[in-house]
């Protein structure tokens, strides 16, 4: 997640946390350890590992990756955002090998060689112009032998069967409003679902993306949807990138 504080220098992470996105990062976190378990095999995610979360947000993810480490592996999350942090704090409760700290993704403090696998998902599209930079301390982190573990999506290819008019637009101005920031699997959405596009209205109103007339007519479309007994299906175009270091 790598939330940050927006800047006109430093634009950071456009999508608000709430109840709603919540969901969202818990149906993100299932799909993706049921649809990445041979690539998380096959980087190293087992038990006793030593793993990194970097951009972790609420600890979603960072959960699962501390029940399959299990209690002689370690698994640590860093985030930009303490609010963001103290939901995730609430998500590893009872499992002691599991920790979380601030932290920027290109400035984790975290120990260099010490880890078998750093993780990073969904960060290097809300950091524009930060990239290698980021990567690159990543790879600092892996220990000798260890990975490097990348995810993030192509939101232009982002495709949501029969949502209606309303919530085309809003997919529509999100990519507008992405890529002025220069910032795999199909899941069928259950009512009350949200897209990130959804969680970053009020960045974009303030950014003067849309208005507050838009978001009205948004809220209507996913009204309509959330009572609409065929429900939409979700076809993220997600990439998976694993480096190992020599």
């Amino acid at each position: 997640m790598d939330g940050q504080t927006s800047t006109p220098g430093n634009p950071g992470y456009s999508l608000r946390l709430s109840e709603t996105e919540l969901t969202r990062y818990r149906l993100m976190a299932a799909s993706a350890a049921d649809h990445e378990d041979a690539e998380w095999s096959a980087a190293g995610i087992r038990p006793g590992a030593r793993i990194a979360d970097v951009g972790c947000g609420p600890g979603a993810v960072l959960r699962l990756l501390a029940e399959r480490v299990g209690p002689t592996g370690r698994a640590v999350g860093i985030d930009a955002d303490p609010s963001a942090l103290a939901i995730a704090r609430q998500q590893i409760a009872g499992l002691p090998q599991a920790r979380v700290q601030v932290g920027q993704a290109d400035a984790t403090g975290l120990q260099a060689s010490g880890f078998d696998v750093v993780m990073c998902r969904h960060v290097l599209a809300h950091n524009g112009g930060r990239e290698a930079a980021i990567v690159a301390h990543l790879a600092s982190l892996a220990a000798p032998g260890g990975c490097v573990y990348l995810v993030d999506v192509e939101a232009t290819a982002l495709r949501i069967t029969d949502v209606g008019p309303e919530l085309q637009d809003l997919q529509e101005r999100y990519a507008e409003f992405h890529r002025a920031r220069r910032c795999g699997p199909v899941i069928r959405l259950p009512p009350g679902m949200r897209p990130p596009s959804w969680a970053a209205r009020h960045e974009m109103v303030a950014q003067g993306f849309a208005t507050e007339a838009d978001v009205e007519r948004w809220a209507e479309g996913f009204a309509r949807l959330d009572s609409a007994e065929s429900r939409p299906w979700l076809f993220p175009a997600s990439f998976v990138a694993i480096g190992r270091r020599g």
